[in-house]
């Protein structure tokens, strides 16, 4: 896993994020947001292309969509290399 720094505008932000989860756990709580935040991206991505090319989803195969992507994702360890 790579480092990388990443600056948090608004103090209170990060004060926020320490007192939620601890000093300790602060940077696995931002990999886990920005992780969380990707996988939306990929999924709403995903869903428009379906949808310019199939029509429209249902709420609820949204919902499943969202939930099958969460489960895949969560067996992988890293994202994939940009490439």
């Amino acid at each position: 896993m790579g480092l990388c720094t990443a600056r948090i505008p608004g103090q209170g932000t990060a004060e926020a994020i320490r007192a939620r989860v601890g000093k300790r756990e602060f940077s696995a709580f931002i990999a886990e947001a920005v992780a969380r935040e990707l996988r939306g991206q990929v999924l709403d991505e995903y869903l428009a292309d379906y949808e310019s090319r199939k029509g429209p989803v249902s709420e609820p195969a949204r919902q499943r969509a969202r939930q099958v992507f969460d489960e895949v994702f969560a067996e992988e360890p890293e994202w994939p290399a940009a490439g």
